[in-house]
């Protein structure tokens, strides 16, 4: 008996995912464990594998959204037989008299289908009828027992009037991915919470000294000072653990380890891979760590996984020559340390102006998990690290 192929729930909280392509066609042998298909979420798009063995007997789902757990497709033995699912019946139009039009007003659209007082709708379709502007009540859902599904949302949308004037054709229309989207509406959700920040310099002769000899020791791995300041940070965020929390609206969740997340430009958009348990690590073990999820990340190979339980995240942009600037929070984390450029500074040392690498540091805090003490006595402790590795190492 054929198997059949269900959408799997890849994290906490995921509902519905949205099958974008398929790596193998109907007919084509399939291993367990080979990538069979490609799903996006709001949090990342990633490759499924496949849980049986067989043929890839049908496949039920091209493309679209879906709940978790919908059958998309069937594997099963070469020439077995998949009983097609029953297609949806189409609407038929009701007929209009030849001589004479009602003037009955039409009937309204039936009520959208709830369960214990909340409409039943996709977290997707929910997403959409916010950002839109759309009463998700006034919908009729087509998806699964009466679902609202993100094409009702779309079938939902008001035809736009037309512009007074034509656009330009040089203007190109660049539809926002899931994540793209999911990027806009965590940094909203960051803009909302009452942060502050709190801004240092530290002088990084030695930290540069000991990324320098670390690297003549671990020639196969390029360490970097992104890499020392994760590692520094979870040591800090240990000896401060009120600083290592996720902020939800019942409570604080305060973790046991430090799983710092590095900030990445990827070409799908700024995506935050974690690297768990880091004060554990040597720093050419973290290296190694944040050279994968980073590769992965500019590929678009991370997982739902790769994404999920960061602590703390850190945004560097010295490499781009910006000196200082302020990170936007990552909820539901507490803190994001943004990283300057390290630049050649007079600093006043024993009475003598003396030329110092500096960098600066800003602490973006959210107030409602960490007291301004709190916040300022880590980034303290950040900044002792910096200035004096082996205190931490």
């Amino acid at each position: 008996m054929a198997s059949e192929v269900k959408l799997p729930r890849l994290g906490q909280g995921m509902e519905s995912g949205t099958v974008t392509k398929w790596l193998k066609s109907e007919g084509d042998a399939v291993a367990k464990g080979e990538p069979l298909y490609e799903i996006d979420t709001d949090k990342v798009t990633q490759e499924v594998e496949s849980d049986f063995a067989g043929v890839l007997l049908k496949i039920a789902l091209r493309e679209g959204e879906a709940p978790v757990g919908q059958t998309i497709a069937y594997i099963g033995e070469a020439g077995e037989e998949v009983a097609a699912p029953e297609p949806e019946a189409a609407p038929q139009p009701e007929k209009v008299s030849d001589t004479k039009v009602s003037d009955t007003p039409a009937a309204a659209p039936p009520a959208p289908v709830t369960s214990n007082g909340r409409i039943k709708a996709s977290p997707l379709a929910r997403r959409l009828a916010r950002e839109r502007g759309i009463d998700i009540a006034s919908l009729q859902g087509t998806g699964p027992d009466g679902r609202i599904v993100a094409r009702d949302v779309e079938a939902g949308l008001a035809q736009p009037e037309a512009p007074a004037a034509a656009p330009s054709a040089d203007i190109e229309s660049i539809p926002l991915t899931n994540i793209r989207k999911t990027i806009a509406r965590r940094l909203t959700a960051a803009w909302q919470a009452p942060v502050f920040q709190l801004t240092v310099t530290a002088d990084m002769a030695r930290a540069n000294e000991l990324v320098a000899r670390a690297r003549e020791l671990n020639p196969d791995v390029r360490i970097t000072v992104t890499d020392l300041l994760a590692k520094l940070c979870a040591q800090a965020l240990m000896r401060h653990r009120d600083v290592n929390v996720q902020y939800s609206e019942d409570a604080l969740l305060r973790f046991p380890t430090a799983n710092v997340g590095i900030a990445v430009a990827a070409p799908q958009g700024l995506i935050v891979p974690v690297m768990r348990s880091v004060e554990r690590l040597s720093l050419a073990e973290v290296a190694g760590v944040r050279g994968d999820i980073v590769s992965r990340a500019r590929d678009n190979k991370l997982t739902t996984q790769d994404l999920e339980d960061g602590t703390f995240t850190i945004s560097n942009l010295g490499m781009f020559g910006i000196e200082q600037f302020v990170a936007v929070l990552n909820p539901p984390q507490a803190a994001i340390l943004a990283v300057g450029a390290t630049v050649d500074t007079p600093v006043a040392r024993n009475g003598a102006v003396e030329i110092r690498p500096v960098m600066s540091m800003t602490l973006t805090v959210d107030h409602r998990a960490v007291d301004g003490a709190e916040g300022a006595d880590f980034l303290r402790t950040v900044k002792t690290f910096v200035e004096d590795p082996a205190l931490a190492l």
